[in-house]
């Protein structure tokens, strides 16, 4: 079993040439990511490819090696782009098959004489995966080791989820403290390094704004400390505010987690 200390990760992988052509834009990486936090799961990469076996095949192998798990989204329906299991199959060095319950679910769902080939696509899994149930659709996505290969239309991608979270293994949270101020960037780095270098365990980030000049105008920076200790987060979130009093302005606290 992963040590607590030691915090499970993830990468997600999009799948599909409308996300790279524009047509279509991709949400399901912040869902993941919002689904991810309150677990204690750190998202450290993303990744978006096309409708490519050899591409999908790939990126599978680099990810599914360096993080805890894989998430991915699209390219499971029942049309000849949607390579996603085949893909996934072949990176794992598997043959597909048609599953049984995975029949009989998408069979219930359509009239008679309406459960089509192409329909049937969406019953097929590699060997050894196991289903990934979804309320919406009914169309499954599927689980081969630590990779979860779900839908890409975004609705039923979360439902995939619910189905998901029993089956990973938590880790502690990540809370973090917001603090916006009306200082730039360029003021406040040097300082904001130093505390960096103070709290080696957190991870300090400065994300300048610009208010429309139909709102008021305005500029200034939020500065985000997240880790896993709260009182390690609490304190340089003081620190930040102090340095941002002695440059002249506050640092007021945003609603964080």
């Amino acid at each position: 079993m992963r040590e607590v200390s030691q915090a499970a990760t993830a990468a997600v992988l999009v799948i599909g040439d409308e996300i790279l052509s524009g047509r279509t834009q991709d949400v399901n990486l912040a869902t993941i990511a919002r689904f991810l936090n309150p677990l204690g799961i750190d998202l450290l990469e993303a990744r978006v490819v096309p409708d490519i076996e050899s591409e999908i095949v790939a990126a599978i192998n680099a990810l599914r090696g360096r993080y805890t798990y894989v998430f991915t989204t699209g390219g499971i329906g029942p049309t000849h782009d949607d390579i996603t299991t085949d893909a996934i199959a072949s990176a794992f060095g598997v043959a597909v098959e048609y599953d049984e319950i995975a029949m009989t679910i998408l069979a219930a769902r359509y009239a008679p004489g309406e459960f089509n080939e192409r329909r049937r696509r969406m019953a097929r899994i590699p060997h050894g995966a196991s289903l990934i149930r979804n309320a919406v659709s009914a169309a499954p996505g599927f689980q081969i080791e630590n990779v979860f290969v779900m839908a890409g239309v975004p609705r039923i991608m979360e439902a995939m989820l619910d189905d998901i979270r029993p089956r990973l293994e938590p880790g502690v949270p990540v809370i973090s403290r917001s603090l916006r101020t009306n200082l730039p960037e360029g003021r406040i780095a040097a300082s904001l390094e130093s505390v960096q270098k103070a709290h080696p365990e957190l991870r300090i980030g400065s994300y300048p704004f610009f208010a429309a000049p139909a709102s008021g105008g305005g500029s200034g920076t939020v500065l985000v400390v997240r880790g896993r200790n709260k009182m390690d987060v609490d304190l340089a979130a003081e620190e930040i505010i102090g340095i941002a009093a002695a440059l002249g302005d506050t640092a007021v606290p945003e609603k964080s987690n």
